[in-house]
């Protein structure tokens, strides 16, 4: 605790805090904005550098490797996870958010996020519809999860269980963040629309959707698999077109093109 009303405490308490610079940096403009508002006279200090973080995409096998450890709370919790959703976004599903008829979950805002809907497989729709039923809800606006700092929590009590299981020491290096990573990237590297990437992670920017593009440059669990077709005129290049193919290249007066399998 320090005097708010005491500029240089607030900011000697605010240097010592054990949180990245980005943090601090927030705090200061809030203190800033605070002190406008009540006519304290303070000047902020100069924005500390902020840490470059290398973004982890980790390997399905081995999230699975970790949601295999969990009951079946958790379990359902970061299939969610998988899809792209941040914990605080999965502590703010309610019923009304769940479509278990046709398998869709409509995903509260996040972040100053757009919202999306997402199709989910039927394995997590059975698992979502087993979850509902044995929690009993029947209230559509209860939150169905826990709060974020409990997901957070739980994922690394379960990522060490899953490390003291599988002797896997890349394990540890998952955050539970690197999830929402791990599905940027193979959704762009299965579809190659950065435009849809950005609609299923909910960004408003499309520079915030840009960087995996980078990211799926170095992925190698989804290989380059395509299937070919060759044409040599405008209505069958036309044709492969209107079926999805894309155009390749020109060998020997022929049009290939290509479409990912």
């Amino acid at each position: 605790m320090c005097n708010l009303t005491n500029p240089i405490e607030v900011e000697k308490t605010i240097y010592n805090l054990k949180v990245k610079n980005t943090t601090k940096n927030k705090f200061f403009d809030a203190y800033q904005r605070f002190c406008i508002a009540n006519n304290i006279e303070y000047k902020k200090p100069k924005k500390l550098r902020v840490e470059e973080f290398v973004i982890h995409v980790p390997t399905e096998t081995r999230i699975n490797m970790i949601i295999a450890c969990c009951g079946w709370v958790y379990s359902t919790v970061y299939h969610l996870s998988k899809y792209g959703l941040r914990p605080d976004e999965i502590s703010k599903l309610t019923l009304r958010n769940i479509d278990l008829e046709h398998g869709k979950i409509t995903v509260p805002t996040s972040k100053m996020g757009a919202s999306r809907t997402l199709q989910l497989k039927p394995q997590v729709v059975d698992l979502l519809r087993g979850y509902v039923n044995r929690k009993r809800v029947s209230n559509i606006d209860t939150h169905l999860f826990g709060s974020t700092r409990k997901i957070k929590e739980t994922w690394r009590k379960y990522r060490a269980r899953a490390f003291a299981k599988f002797k896997d020491v890349e394990l540890l290096k998952i955050r539970l963040y690197d999830l929402r990573h791990w599905f940027g990237t193979t959704t762009y590297v299965k579809t190659r629309d950065i435009f849809y990437v950005k609609y299923v992670l909910g960004h408003r920017r499309l520079e915030s959707t840009m960087i995996y593009i980078h990211l799926a440059k170095g992925l190698t669990e989804y290989p380059e698999d395509y299937s070919c077709q060759t044409a040599k005129t405008v209505e069958e290049a036309a044709k492969l077109i209107e079926q999805g193919f894309e155009y390749a290249c020109d060998v020997d007066a022929v049009k290939l093109f290509r479409k990912r399998k």
